[in-house]
C-alpha cells in the first residue's frame, strides 16, 4: 500500500484581517505535481447550546443574520473568543447571556464543521440539561438587542429542521444528532472530550 499524498502548503499569504475572521491565500501541493491556491476563512470556532428542560422544550431565539438578511431560529451560540476559557464554560456563559438559562448537567452532542471547503469554523454543540431561569444580563446591543428566546416542543423543533425552517447548521446538527441519541443510535462525549479540531489559527494571530 503506498502513502496517501501530503497536501504541503508552499506559500500563504493574508489577505485581511478583522474582529472575528482572517482571510488567508495558501498554495497547496496537489497530487500529480500541480501546485494550486486555495482561500481560507480563518474563525475563532464557537459553541452552541441544545438546551433541554423538563417540560421537553428545547430554548431558541430568533435573530437577525445580515449575510441571509433575515431572522433564523438557532441554538444559543458564541465565539470561543475569550483567551482560555473552556469550551462548556463559554457555552454555559452564552446560555445566561442569551436565553437567560443556567444548566446543572452538561455532555458534547456533536462538533460541526460550517463549510470545510473554505473556512475552518467548526462549532461544538453542547446538550444541557437541568434547567433553571435566570436574569439575562443588562449588555445586550445590536443584533442581541432584538432576539427573542422561545421554548419550543422536541417535536416541533425536529419538524421545523426538516421543514427547512432551522437552516443554521449548528442548530441542525444539534437537534438531529439529540434525535439519533434519543433513538439509541449514538451517546454522547463528556463535556471535557477532546476536539482536534477547534480552530486555533486566528486567536493565535490576534
Amino acid at each position: 500500500m503506498t502513502d496517501r499524498h501530503q497536501f504541503d502548503v508552499v506559500a500563504s499569504q493574508e489577505i485581511y484581517r478583522g474582529h472575528v475572521l482572517a482571510l488567508r491565500a495558501d498554495e497547496v501541493a496537489m497530487p500529480g505535481g500541480n501546485v494550486v491556491r486555495r482561500e481560507v476563512v480563518e474563525h475563532f470556532g464557537a459553541v452552541a447550546v441544545l438546551a433541554v428542560d423538563d417540560a421537553d422544550r428545547i430554548v431558541l431565539i430568533h435573530q437577525y443574520r445580515h449575510p441571509l438578511g433575515r431572522r433564523l431560529w438557532e441554538l444559543p451560540a458564541g465565539l470561543l473568543d475569550v483567551p482560555d476559557e473552556p469550551p462548556q464554560r463559554t457555552a454555559a456563559r452564552e446560555l445566561v447571556e442569551e436565553a437567560g438559562v443556567a444548566a446543572d448537567r452538561w455532555e458534547v452532542l456533536v462538533d460541526v464543521a460550517a463549510s470545510p471547503g473554505f473556512t475552518d469554523e467548526v462549532v461544538r454543540v453542547f446538550l444541557a440539561t437541568g434547567l433553571t431561569s435566570v436574569d439575562r444580563p443588562e449588555m445586550a446591543d445590536d443584533e442581541e438587542a432584538d432576539l427573542v428566546v422561545h421554548r419550543i416542543e422536541w417535536a416541533e423543533a425536529v419538524r421545523m429542521v426538516l421543514a427547512g425552517e432551522i437552516v443554521n447548521a449548528a442548530s441542525v446538527g444539534g437537534i438531529l444528532a439529540l434525535q439519533a441519541v434519543r433513538s439509541g443510535a449514538a451517546v454522547t462525549r463528556p463535556a471535557d472530550a477532546p476536539w482536534p479540531d477547534r480552530p486555533t489559527r486566528f486567536a493565535a494571530g490576534r
